[in-house]
């Protein structure tokens, strides 16, 4: 049968996933048991991990924007980026979020002011530790997914798979076995992540039908007839070819979901929603770097709701890291890094907690001016939202406009994932994947979310969701240490000039050139270049500029640390010219020794002549210079240091040391 899996990905991956499946069906109760276990384990033992890794990942990408590696693109050099900047962030809206924001948009501030984690200011840290979860952290972890696809797919032109994000630590190794281990744990992370949004979208969308009068019970199903059809929807999407037009419908279901913004906005306390915006946001820009380590080792009475609600949260977003990171990658084509992560930290954030105001702050007002009306709902947060559009006009209208915005977003989650989950177990193949596997996918994302809502609910979901993003994150970790790697060897690559000898080169001497850059120099070669070039060219130039320009010229001679040669010209009270040549050896890379296509080494090290001057500059290789060729290029020093000399605001740097001149 035709495929484009990558069969050591996918059959171990899928056997875990038809095992965990199948063991949800037959053995409910002893799989809940199992899954609480390992979950009291992995809560105990790492819930500090999945803090400091995220809070790593967000510090690591400001420090690359305040770098210069900020500067690199994702592309080549002079390439433009693929899409204009606003329908960029446009898209960046889109990414991540849709189910959670409908999900948690009223019902999360509710349940944390209904919570003793709230005990002073309620509404207000109700409002903060929501911001908290959904603000710039989860696009941390986004953004540091997509951009190590964008950087290895675009500037190293590897397939937009997660193997390529860590060719800089294990080169072609990433096509075997380490590979295979890096795609299998990331295609656990996306299944587990899919599901759970599955999970989410299903038992709301029951709870809105159930509020319409549409059916008749909130249930396990209910929500397994809806996770048919919609899957079934998205199955049909992923193979018809349909793609643009779901995403025309993607496009429309964002304008649904900014007009009911807009209209609870409006309708509800517009004033209060505005200024509560700006002081939410100030309150959470003055508390996240506490919060950001803060794993409540000191606070063991608030330990379950840490546990219950950041590292859970960290997980999900860990395990969408992939599913969204590839999107956000294939959109971001041509961008500079630091236009990229500010894009991606900034915009999607920004445009979170407006929501989340919006809908928190109003559900919070609500609340208040009903006597604890939603307050009653929050052991069953799914019914919250629409219970909360119960208070507002067109409660029908803007019900139904909810459940269209879900069934979109769910049918465009299922869909997307289907199309990530075949380019992961493909390894990022570019061939098109046959029908079979998308429906293959299909039935495995209905086949599991059915196995884990009969298990616990979400919280079985939530459970494996959680184990299985632990080793995730730890590869994440690792693809950070990749990252930077791939990142400075791109700015030491694209720095790296052209010799200076290469100037003075013409065709008349191009053999001559050759044989140079092809031979491996050594210590003897050192030898001859100062005997039969250094000295002479010094030498020549020291005579021209005693006898017929009466300077004090004079040239030293090292032979410890290194071989080393100076030519000094004293100027008294101003800083003395010094042009120097000394010998730098440097090891060459194994993969050089070993490569036929390349000249063959049979040293480990090279030496090589490069100057260095008396103002401390860098220096550069002269090797390939004859003895005029090197007179010239002191000459060009020396003008440069007359030149400077004549300049009055730089007489400071001109001017000798008070001791003398500092030697070399």
């Amino acid at each position: 049968m035709k495929t484009t899996f990558n069969l050591k990905v996918f059959i171990p991956s899928f056997i875990f996933m038809v095992i965990i499946g199948i063991l949800g069906m037959i053995v409910p109760k002893k799989m809940k048991a199992t899954l609480d276990i390992a979950q009291a384990f992995t809560f105990n033992h790492f819930s500090w991990f999945y803090i400091l890794a995220v809070s790593l990942f967000l510090a690591f990408l400001i420090a690359l924007v305040c770098s210069r590696l900020g500067d690199i693109r994702l592309g080549a050099d002079d390439e433009d980026p693929e899409y204009p900047f606003f329908s960029w962030l446009a898209m960046l809206f889109a990414a991540g979020m849709g189910v959670g924001l409908m999900y948690f948009g009223v019902a999360e501030p509710l349940m944390h002011y209904a919570s003793p984690i709230t005990e002073d200011n309620i509404d207000k840290n109700a409002m903060l530790y929501t911001f908290f979860h959904w603000g710039i952290h989860p696009w941390a972890i986004y953004g540091i997914m997509a951009l190590a696809l964008a950087f290895f797919g675009y500037r190293y032109r590897l397939p937009l798979s997660l193997r390529s994000t860590f060719y800089p630590l294990f080169k072609e190794k990433i096509n075997g076995t380490v590979g295979n281990v890096i795609d299998g744990f990331g295609l656990l992370a996306t299944v587990f992540g899919i599901v759970t949004t599955l999970g989410f979208s299903a038992i709301q969308l029951n709870s809105g039908l159930h509020s319409l009068g549409i059916v008749d019970e909130v249930g396990f199903y209910p929500q397994m007839l809806i996770i048919i059809v919609v899957t079934s929807v998205a199955i049909l999407s992923a193979i018809s070819g349909v793609g643009k037009g779901v995403r025309r419908l993607s496009e429309l279901n964002l304008l649904l979901a900014l007009s009911l913004l807009l209209f609870i906005l409006f309708y509800g306390p517009t004033v209060k929603l505005l200024g509560s915006f700006v002081e939410n946001v100030g309150y959470y820009l003055s508390h996240v770097t506490e919060m950001s380590f803060k794993t409540f080792s000191y606070d063991t009475e608030h330990q379950a709701w840490f546990t219950g609600w950041t590292v859970l949260y960290w997980t999900w977003w860990a395990s969408w890291a992939p599913f969204v990171g590839l999107f956000i990658a294939r959109i971001s084509r041509g961008r500079t890094i630091r236009e990229f992560v500010i894009g991606v930290l900034i915009a999607p954030t920004v445009f979170s907690l407006l929501w989340f105001t919006i809908f928190g702050n109003s559900g919070l007002w609500v609340n208040e001016v009903n006597n604890g009306a939603l307050s009653a709902f929050t052991s069953t947060p799914e019914i919250l939202l629409f219970k909360f559009l119960g208070h507002f006009p067109f409660y029908q209208v803007s019900s139904i406009v909810a459940l269209i915005i879900l069934s979109m977003f769910f049918i465009t989650s299922a869909d997307s994932g289907i199309i990530v989950l075949n380019n992961i177990a493909s390894g990022g193949s570019s061939r098109p994947s046959p029908r079979w596997q998308s429906i293959l996918w299909g039935i495995l994302l209905i086949t599991m979310a059915i196995a884990l809502l009969r298990t616990d609910g979400l919280g079985a979901v939530q459970a494996v969701t959680l184990i299985v993003a632990l080793p995730f994150m730890v590869i994440m970790v690792g693809m950070c240490v990749s990252l930077i790697r791939g990142l400075r060897s791109d700015a030491r690559y694209f720095d790296k000039k052209l010799n200076a000898a290469s100037v003075f080169w013409s065709g008349d001497r191009w053999k001559q050139h050759l044989n140079q850059i092809l031979h491996q120099t050594q210590a003897s070669d050192m030898d001859n270049f100062f005997k039969k070039t250094v000295r002479p060219a010094f030498e020549s130039l020291r005579q021209e500029l005693v006898n017929k320009h009466q300077l004090q010229v004079i040239i030293n001679e090292f032979t410890e640390p290194e071989m080393a040669m100076e030519l000094v010209i004293e100027k008294g009270q101003w800083r003395n010219f010094l042009y120097g040549v000394k010998v730098q050896s440097s090891k060459v890379h194994d993969a050089l020794a070993d490569e036929d296509a390349l000249p063959k080494l049979d040293k480990t090290e090279v030496h090589e002549p490069f100057t260095y001057f008396g103002d401390g500059r860098i220096g550069y290789d002269v090797q390939y210079m004859n003895k005029e060729e090197l007179i010239a290029d002191i000459l060009k020093q020396y003008q440069r240091y007359l030149n400077l000399m004549h300049t009055e605001e730089l007489a400071l740097m001109m001017q000798a040391p008070i001791d003398g001149e500092i030697s070399n």
